[in-house]
């Protein structure tokens, strides 16, 4: 068994989900203080979009934009020397796009759910925005985004159609785990395929095991 692809999801779904991360809590508290519910509905509507779009959707638009031929393919490559499309890099972002929905909306339901008179409390005795969003919100929250970031990893792993249309199943540099699994059932390896559809569910259930860790020791906290 080729252990490679194993090696690229798991460093794609790591790099994918740090960035995911920051940027998920990021926009989540920007649009929790956002006052307008018309454009918080809006803007909403596109952070949420990859999660409801079929995967190759959203691939295709971003082959619209990273082709060699599109402007921010051609910005990259002329200005750094860098190839987006079928590189590792494109698996990166295609696990960013594709599990950045599941990490902002995890926080920001996490952020929603933070006792208002917490926040009303922490501004009267005159902490700054800043301070009440480290020390009020990000504390008390600390279970619902750290859920999901285990999401945002599980769905980065996964990933499988955007990173077919941007990323394509390079042997060795783009080829995922659901890559394999899906080579290997075109090329009639039926073993092979188990083999790697086992190592997927394994992973995939340590973690579901850490997610339900984090909803344990959330409930056991607020009991």
């Amino acid at each position: 068994m080729d252990w490679t692809p194993l090696f690229i999801s798991m460093k794609t779904a790591s790099l994918s989900v740090a960035v995911t991360f920051f940027l998920g809590i990021l926009a989540a508290w920007l649009v929790v203080r956002m006052e307008n519910e018309t454009w918080k509905a809006v803007v909403d509507g596109i952070l949420t979009i990859p999660l409801v779009l079929p995967p190759t959707v959203a691939g295709f638009f971003l082959l619209m934009m990273f082709g060699v031929k599109r402007p921010l393919g051609q910005f990259f490559l002329e200005y750094f020397s860098v190839k987006i499309a079928f590189s590792w890099c494109a698996t990166v972002i295609a696990a960013v796009v594709m599990s950045f929905p599941l990490m902002y909306r995890s926080a920001r339901g996490a952020f929603e759910q933070v006792d208002p008179n917490l926040v009303d409390a922490a501004r009267t005795l005159g902490m700054s925005e800043w301070q009440i969003f480290w020390k009020v919100l990000l504390t008390n929250a600390v279970s619902g985004v750290a859920g999901g970031g285990v999401l945002a990893f599980a769905r980065g792993l996964g990933e499988f159609g955007a990173t077919a249309m941007l990323a394509g199943n390079i042997a060795g540099k783009t080829r995922t785990l659901p890559m394999a699994v899906y080579s290997e059932v075109a090329a009639g390896n039926m073993d092979s395929a188990w083999q790697y559809v086992a190592v997927i569910v394994v992973v995939a259930f340590a973690a579901i095991l850490v997610l339900d860790g984090l909803e344990y020791r959330s409930r056991k906290k607020w009991k």
